[in-house]
């Protein structure tokens, strides 16, 4: 008989650090009113069967059969079905990372993708952890634990939109770096784009996830770095609204004043004036 034999490379993957924290089926029968909620954590739906739609913040995108919904943290969402074929799904909650659904994404909070060609693959793994807790059978926790990485992992792989899943712990990592890179380079030229490339992650997860840690957008911190700047440089020295406009950063003296005079209640003049009064 033919023997082929594989040997494994050795280098070891590790786990995906990420908890599943539940594992739940449901069917829309009409008998719930649903509302748009969040959670500290990231939602995978998988439709096993029905049509309806999906509400994610303000926008309603249809459902199908075989489509896997991925909700990141914190965003408002809610699912409707539609008519007289009501929308059965599994769901699994996951804790300690979100989804980066790369450049081609641009700012979305969710993604939707027809795994119809992996159904028989994809509905094997859910519906064992949904059988797996029901049971609670022996280290079933365990055997969850480790279907849910064989899950990221076969849909990282399949997808054709491609993403990557980012841990909580990394995402800090990455907004501290962040932070680090506006407060000392504040004086150049910087977009969003810039800083997600940097970071090597999208720019609504960087917009996204530097929100959650320090209450505003990365652009709206390096306006606020700025405005300090140059209100210092409006105390301590006699440089003109021009060269200060330029040495912290705006594009434009009339661009300065209008940021100056939106954050402070004062021209850059005005401000002058007062702290010398």
């Amino acid at each position: 008989m033919g023997n082929v034999r594989y040997w494994l490379p050795g280098k070891g993957r590790g786990e995906i650090p990420a908890k599943l924290i539940y594992v739940s089926s449901s069917i829309y029968e009409g008998d719930w009113f649903s509302i748009r909620h969040s959670h500290s954590f990231a939602e995978l739906f998988y439709v096993r069967s029905g049509r309806g739609n999906f509400i994610v913040e303000d926008e309603i995108f249809s459902v199908q059969q075989d489509d896997l919904v991925i909700v990141n943290p914190n965003v408002e969402h809610t699912e409707v079905s539609i008519g007289s074929d009501p929308l059965e799904y599994v769901v699994l909650g996951v804790e300690g990372m979100s989804f980066d659904f790369g450049k081609k994404s641009g700012t979305r909070n969710h993604e939707i993708i027809n795994y119809s060609k992996q159904r028989n693959e994809l509905l094997l793994y859910f519906n064992a952890m949904l059988s797996e807790t029901e049971n609670k059978n022996e280290n079933y926790e365990d055997v969850c634990q480790n279907l849910l990485e064989i899950v990221i992992i076969s849909l990282m792989r399949r997808s054709g939109h491609p993403f990557s899943v980012v841990t909580t712990q990394r995402a800090d990592k990455i907004c501290s770096r962040i932070k680090r890179h506006i407060d000392s380079n504040y004086a150049e030229e910087i977009s969003l784009h810039s800083l997600a490339e940097k970071a090597h992650i999208s720019k609504y997860y960087l917009a996204h996830t530097f929100a959650k840690y320090y209450g505003m957008s990365p652009i709206n911190y390096l306006n606020e770095v700025r405005i300090r700047a140059s209100k210092e440089l409006l105390e301590t020295t006699d440089l003109s609204i021009a060269q200060i406009a330029e040495s912290t950063g705006f594009s434009s003296q009339s661009y300065f004043s209008q940021n100056f005079r939106r954050c402070c209640g004062l021209t850059p003049s005005g401000y002058r004036l007062q702290t010398k009064k």
